[in-house]
């Protein structure tokens, strides 16, 4: 990325302008009508019961790597046991293994990355904003901080596209977090997959998803400031 250029850090909440889960289904459905290979999706993944969903709308049609980068996480014991359940969620559910579906189609296996947990990288971009709203300014560079993690880890690896869970979430901007994904995905030479996963009962598949499964779903988003 040209370092010349100034690349805003907040963007404001807007009325949604565009449907981004048909954007999504318009892009899969490029790729169904193509013999041969399955695109490959990094799949920036916050937790188990948001990832929950999103995998069982996805797995159809992607093969997918979980990226669990969270530095927002305020301890490491909340933090490992996130991830922690969803590793479980992915092997209870057979997806850590490649499989064939019911039309004898290959499914890759789903594999979980995770990155070091590094809490002060999230202190150093939210420091001056500790009293922020929430799905305020904090917020915002808190959604860039991790996109633009994910889309470096997919820098110089055989990936289509890169997503983010967060979308699922009813709390947070569709319209926020997809136009700082198109954002980032430019600035890299990498391809966003735009969603609205919340849409098509995706939050009510996560709940239903989470009791099925007993998953821990936890009452905060993950740091110290969204607690209060």
């Amino acid at each position: 990325m040209n370092q010349e250029t100034e690349v805003p850090v907040y963007i404001k909440p807007e009325p949604n302008t565009k449907n981004y889960q048909r954007l999504m289904e318009q892009e899969i459905s490029r790729w169904q009508e193509k013999p041969g290979r399955r695109p490959r999706l990094l799949l920036h993944s916050c937790c188990a019961p948001c990832s929950s969903a999103v995998l069982d709308a996805l797995c159809a049609d992607f093969d997918i790597t979980l990226f669990y980068y969270n530095p927002n996480i305020s301890t490491e014991a909340e933090f490992t046991h996130r991830v922690d359940e969803l590793r479980r969620f992915c092997h209870e559910t057979g997806i850590d293994v490649e499989r064939q579906d019911s039309a004898g189609h290959r499914l890759g296996a789903v594999e979980v990355v995770v990155p070091p947990y590094d809490h002060r990288a999230f202190l150093a971009i939210a420091r001056g904003h500790e009293r922020d709203p929430e799905r305020g300014e904090r917020c915002h560079l808190c959604y860039r901080q991790r996109l633009e993690r994910t889309a470096e880890y997919m820098e110089g690896r055989p990936y289509d596209y890169f997503c983010t869970t967060l979308t699922l979430s009813p709390l947070k901007s569709s319209e926020v977090l997809n136009a700082i994904g198109e954002e980032i995905g430019k600035a890299h030479g990498l391809s966003f997959l735009p969603s609205d996963f919340k849409k098509r009962g995706g939050y009510q598949k996560s709940i239903e998803l989470s009791k099925q499964y007993d998953l821990y779903r936890q009452n905060f988003c993950g740091c110290e400031f969204s607690r209060v």
